[in-house]
């Protein structure tokens, strides 16, 4: 009989959620047996900004050392936290089927955001939600915030901040959404690349684990994801503007095609790239490669050091 497969996880309720999700797929659908084993990472050991620390990697390397040093046979990670360079070593064996990758509003009194006087303080550490709220030019008062879901929900509770914003994924993975005020719609916020997704990831070395984690992955999920996560790519390289992006599996004229949306904006908000392609599901990296270049090619690389003082922010949107 195998033995029961170690699946790491950071320590979180949400990441010992999610990793809980994957190990009920594992005994379901693999027939193995899996048990959770937490693993402490930088990023939730720190109470500074993500950026200072070095981005959302912070999250994942502790448990790929993990994986590494064989503690641990499987990780589970929200998609969104891994860098798009391959790590030498690790597969990402598996991209399960997507939550709704929206973003949510919970704010005081059941307010939405066109709801919130001018002024109102409105608590999120992602630069890029605070540069697409500037520029929906609502007149709210930006605050830096960290901590889990609990901790970021009860600073609303108790007058800390009237809003905030989260992933609409992770209050639906804690059984919380009868919290959220207001679900934002993608042309309001683009989401992160990967956000809603879960990445299962194992020693790249182990063949037949490879292959049996295979079984988990869902295609119109991993075709979107890897669009997505190609403009990341793409941009991180000559672009370091916040970014949102999201792909969706659509009917086209000629059958299943992948539709990709993407906004590069400066830090303000003021200045933004927003376009948008669509292409075969199965060239999903071929196509947000091809729409980085052309946001690359309409100005994103300039968004982060453009002056405001040169003149009226231009907004560049294609169909």
């Amino acid at each position: 009989m195998n033995a029961p497969l170690r699946l790491g996880t950071r320590a979180s309720a949400l990441a010992t959620t999610q990793s809980g999700h994957v190990a009920e797929m594992i005994r379901e659908r693999l027939g193995r047996e899996v048990e959770l084993v937490e693993v402490s990472t930088e990023g939730d050991r720190s109470a500074a900004p993500l950026a200072s620390l070095g981005g959302t990697g912070v999250f994942v390397s502790a448990l790929r050392d993990a994986l590494l040093d064989g503690r641990v046979d499987v990780a589970v990670h929200s998609l969104k936290d891994i860098p798009t360079t391959p790590a030498e070593g690790i597969a990402l064996a598996a991209v399960p089927t997507r939550e709704d990758p929206r973003d949510v509003v919970v704010a005081r009194d059941g307010l939405t955001l066109g709801e919130l006087p001018v002024g109102s303080r409105l608590g999120t550490g992602s630069p890029r939600r605070v540069s697409q709220l500037a520029a929906l030019g609502l007149g709210l008062e930006l605050q830096g915030i960290r901590g889990n879901v609990d901790t970021r929900i009860r600073k609303v509770r108790e007058g800390e901040v009237d809003a905030i914003v989260l992933a609409r994924a992770g209050l639906s993975r804690l059984g919380r959404l009868d919290e959220v005020t207001e679900v934002l719609d993608p042309i309001q916020m683009l989401p992160a690349p990967g956000q809603g997704a879960l990445a299962i990831e194992c020693r790249s070395d182990d063949a037949e684990l490879v292959a049996a984690l295979a079984q988990l992955d869902d295609t119109a999920t991993r075709a979107a994801v890897t669009a997505e996560r190609a403009v990341l790519a793409a941009l991180e390289a000559g672009c370091s503007a916040p970014l949102g992006a999201l792909a969706e599996v659509v009917e086209g004229d000629d059958g299943e095609e992948l539709w990709l949306r993407a906004v590069a904006l400066s830090e303000d908000g003021a200045l933004s790239v927003r376009m948008s392609a669509t292409g075969p599901v199965a060239d999903a990296a071929a196509l947000g490669h091809r729409l980085a270049s052309d946001m690359l090619d309409e100005g994103a690389a300039d968004l982060m050091t453009t002056s405001l003082e040169q003149g009226p922010p231009v907004r560049k949107q294609h169909a």
